[in-house]
C-alpha cells in the first residue's frame, strides 16, 4: 500500500507555477501527531521510484478552474510588474489567453494596465500575427480595442472596412458603439473614393489621330472598344437586381389585411463589394477582357471580324486598360502591415487610419 501511495503522489504534476510561490495544485501536508514509522518495504520502494520514468502531464487545457487561476495569476503578475505567463509559440493559444485576460482586466477596470502587456506580447509574433488578423479581423478588432493596441486595431480595421458588409451582424453584436462609428466612417470614406474613381472610369474614352473623341461615325471599331469597356464596368460594379416575386407570394390584397407586425417587406440586396473588380483593373493586362473574350465579342458580327480588326481592337482595349489602371492607383495602396507578396486579396486595403480614429483616445 505504501508503494502505491508513493508512486501516485509522484505522478501528480503542476500545470504552472504562480507568482505567489508553489504551484496551482499543491496542498498543505497532513498534520501528524508523531512521525510515522517506516514500513518494511520503504527503502526498496524508494530505490524503485528513483528508476521510474515519469512523463510530464498537466491539467486538461479546457479545465475552467485552471484557466481562471491562470488569468488571475497573470493579472497579479502584471500588477506587481512581473512578465505574464502567456504562450510564446502558438499564436492561437496566445490569442485565447490574451482574450480571457483582457476580459478579467475589464472586470477590474484595469485595461489601461494590462492592455500594453498584451499588446507587447502579441506584437512579438510579427508576420504570424498579421496573417491571423487577416483570417479573423472582427475578433482581433475587438481585442485591439480592449488592449488599446493601435497597431492591432488599425490592421484589423483595414480588413473589416475592405470586406464590408461581411460579418456585419457579428460586428454589431460584439463591438461597442464607438467602434462601429469608426467602421462606418471609414466605409463611407472608402465608398466616396470609389464613387469618384468610378465616375472617371465611365468617362474614359479614346481619341482619333486628330485628337477627337471616338464616335460611331469617325471610328466605329474604337468606339465599340470603349462601349465594351463601359458595359463590363457597369455589369461588374452594379449589384444584381432583386429576384422577381414567386408565385407562392400572397397577393397584395390579402397581405394588406395582415397586421403590420406580420407583414414582411422584401429585403434590399446587400451592397456590392467591388474591391475585386478594382483589383482586376489595377492589374490590367489579361486580368479582364482578355484576347479570347475580345475575339468572341467581334465574332458576334461576322462583318466586323478580321485579323486586322482583332489586332486593332486588342491594341485599343490595352490603351483603355492602361488609362483605367492609372485612375485606380489610389485604391491599390496597401496600408496593412501584412506583406501581400504574390497573393492579392479580393478587397481593398487602402483605408487610412489616423490618430483621431482610435476610439479610446477621444
Amino acid at each position: 500500500m505504501g508503494d502505491r501511495w508513493q508512486a501516485e503522489g509522484a505522478l501528480e504534476q503542476n500545470p504552472f507555477s504562480t507568482i505567489f510561490g508553489g504551484d496551482s495544485t499543491s496542498r498543505p501536508p497532513p498534520v501528524r501527531s508523531r512521525p510515522a514509522a517506516p514500513q518494511n518495504g520503504f527503502f526498496r520502494s524508494m530505490a524503485n521510484f528513483s528508476a521510474l520514468h515519469i512523463p510530464h502531464t498537466s491539467n486538461p487545457p479546457d479545465d475552467p478552474a485552471s484557466e481562471v487561476l491562470r488569468d488571475y495569476d497573470n493579472l497579479f503578475r502584471i500588477f506587481y510588474n512581473y512578465t505574464p505567463s502567456l504562450d510564446a509559440l502558438n499564436i492561437a493559444a496566445a490569442y485565447v489567453q490574451c482574450k480571457s485576460l483582457l476580459a478579467l482586466a475589464d472586470m477590474y477596470d484595469a485595461l489601461d494596465v494590462v492592455g500594453p502587456r498584451v499588446d507587447h506580447h502579441l506584437l512579438q509574433f510579427q508576420s504570424r500575427l498579421w496573417k491571423q488578423i487577416a483570417k479573423y479581423p472582427p475578433s482581433y478588432l475587438k481585442l485591439g480595442y480592449m488592449a488599446r493596441s493601435k497597431v492591432i486595431f488599425k490592421e484589423a480595421l483595414v480588413h473589416v472596412v475592405g470586406q464590408w458588409p461581411r460579418d456585419l451582424q457579428h460586428l454589431r453584436s460584439q463591438l461597442p458603439e464607438q467602434v462601429l462609428d469608426v467602421i462606418e466612417d471609414k466605409v463611407e470614406e472608402l465608398e466616396d473614393m470609389k464613387a469618384k474613381i468610378e465616375g472617371r472610369l465611365f468617362r474614359l474614352s479614346l481619341t482619333t489621330s486628330r485628337g477627337e473623341r471616338v464616335t460611331p461615325s469617325n471610328s466605329y471599331l474604337d468606339w465599340t472598344a470603349v462601349s465594351l469597356f463601359r458595359q463590363w464596368l457597369a455589369e461588374n460594379t452594379t449589384p444584381p437586381p432583386p429576384p422577381p416575386p414567386s408565385s407562392s407570394t400572397p397577393n397584395t390584397a390579402n397581405s394588406n389585411n395582415l397586421p403590420a407586425s406580420l407583414r414582411t417587406a422584401p429585403l434590399p440586396p446587400p451592397p456590392a463589394n467591388t474591391g475585386r473588380i478594382y483589383r482586376l483593373i489595377g492589374q490590367g493586362g489579361t486580368a479582364y477582357l482578355s484576347h479570347d473574350e475580345l475575339k468572341r465579342f467581334l465574332k458576334i458580327r461576322p462583318e466586323d471580324y478580321s485579323r486586322d480588326n482583332l489586332r486593332r481592337f486588342d491594341r485599343r482595349m490595352d490603351e483603355l486598360k492602361a488609362l483605367a489602371r492609372e485612375h485606380v492607383k489610389p485604391l491599390m495602396r496597401n496600408t496593412l502591415e501584412l506583406e501581400m507578396g504574390g497573393g492579392i486579396v479580393g478587397y481593398l486595403t487602402c483605408t487610412k487610419v489616423g490618430e483621431r480614429d482610435f476610439p479610446w483616445d477621444g
